[in-house]
């Protein structure tokens, strides 16, 4: 049954509806995540509001990377939840129309779902990062307190390594400050104070840190001698051209790669190290989250079907329990996979196969009118249990 037929345009218009609220939904929820790093750039740093539109826009591929095969399988589940409470499914049977007749419909849709997705994955998410990581720097040349982290080395500054403990925005005071000039190889100094003040000239992207009551280590290395003093105050200047260098001039993260570029440097890689498994593992991710759209999609049909006599909450639920329990499968391949403990192809693709599997098991079961059953996943679920303590055993 394609799209020609009057049940069929019936399905796929039914699957728009909820496609986009769906879409609509988990955006906005995935938006909240970043609600507190917005009302910090507004508040703290006065970052317009034009600004934060776009960083907004520029996250939005990495969302939908994940939110699309979501709404997908939402909408979809939904759909057939609908109609099987509404008793369609039993009339389109009893019409002649099996199951599997209404699977060229959902398959379509999954289909445009899976083209979307890669071409936010291929196109859209290395556009994204990138335009961040330069409207970052732009932002930083009015505000370099916005690019400097707490408890982090910073090597963005020209011959300059900082460290800060803390950083207090409202004053522009930096709290225990660690400082490394290697700006003269001759003489390389260290500079530990527990205070400091940023200042900005006018009109131009030079910045001044001023340290209060420090202690500076200089290294002659000509002479092998060490020399040792006290400042009350003391003035270093930032150069901030490499801070503020385009996405040309810098080493491209492997989520930055457009496909040729991330292609070609697997081929020409001439370590195999935690970069290359990471740059592996992002090619591979290219393919397999699109073919999430078809594994999920199909999934949904035998969970919306089998659920007809349930809430659409219990739709819901359920749906997202399985999405979890794909997203805890893809999380346990990414963390194996870019250590090189299996091959990158494994952790990428046995989540879809494990999804596919079960979608197609249980639709035969639907599709014959037998009963689906939900106890078959308590053992997958303590296995990913018992995954995930591992996995933060070996994080800590």
């Amino acid at each position: 049954m394609m799209l020609r037929t009057i049940v069929g345009r019936y399905l796929f218009r039914e699957l728009l509806t909820p496609f986009f609220l769906n879409l609509f939904f988990f955006t906005f929820i995935f938006l909240l995540t970043r609600i507190l790093d917005i009302t910090n750039l507004i508040v703290n740093y006065k970052v317009g509001l034009g600004v934060v539109g776009r960083m907004l826009v520029y996250h939005m591929p990495y969302f939908l990377v994940y939110v699309v095969p979501m709404s997908v399988m939402m909408a979809i589940l939904l759909t057939f939840l609908r109609m099987s409470s509404d008793n369609e499914v039993m009339a389109l049977k009893s019409g002649g129309v099996s199951l599997y007749g209404l699977l060229p419909p959902v398959l379509i849709f999954c289909l445009v779902g899976a083209l979307l997705t890669a071409f936010m994955i291929v196109q859209g998410l290395p556009w994204g990062r990138r335009s961040m990581a330069d409207l970052t720097r732009e932002v930083a040349g009015e505000n370099i307190d916005i690019g400097l982290r707490e408890r982090t080395f910073n090597d963005a500054f020209d011959g300059v390594m900082l460290y800060v403990n803390k950083v207090d925005v409202r004053s522009k005071t930096l709290i225990d400050v660690f400082i490394q000039d290697r700006r003269d190889p001759d003489m390389p100094i260290t500079i530990v104070a527990p205070r400091g003040k940023l200042f900005k000239e006018p009109d131009r992207p030079v910045f001044h840190l001023r340290l209060l009551d420090g202690t500076i280590n200089g290294a002659d290395l000509d002479d092998r001698t060490v020399n040792a003093a006290r400042f009350d105050t003391y003035d270093i200047n930032l150069d901030v051209q490499r801070a503020l260098s385009s996405s040309k001039d810098r080493r491209l993260d492997e989520k930055e790669m457009y496909f040729g570029e991330l292609v070609r440097y697997i081929r020409e890689a001439e370590r195999r190290d935690g970069k290359y498994w990471e740059a592996v593992m992002e090619f591979h991710k290219k393919f397999s989250l699109p073919f999430a759209c078809l594994a999920m999609g199909v999934l949904a049909v035998p969970l919306g079907v089998g659920s007809k006599f349930s809430r659409p909450s219990f739709g819901l639920g359920l749906g997202l329990t399985f999405f979890l329990f794909y997203y805890l499968l893809l999380s346990a391949g990414l963390v194996f996979g870019e250590t090189g403990a299996y091959p990158p192809i494994v952790g990428m693709w046995v989540p879809n196969i494990v999804m596919g599997a079960i979608g197609l098991y249980l639709l035969a079961r639907a599709a014959n009118d037998r009963p689906i059953q939900f106890g078959f996943m308590r053992g997958p679920f303590l296995l990913m249990r018992a995954g995930v303590d591992v996995l933060r055993g070996r994080k800590r």
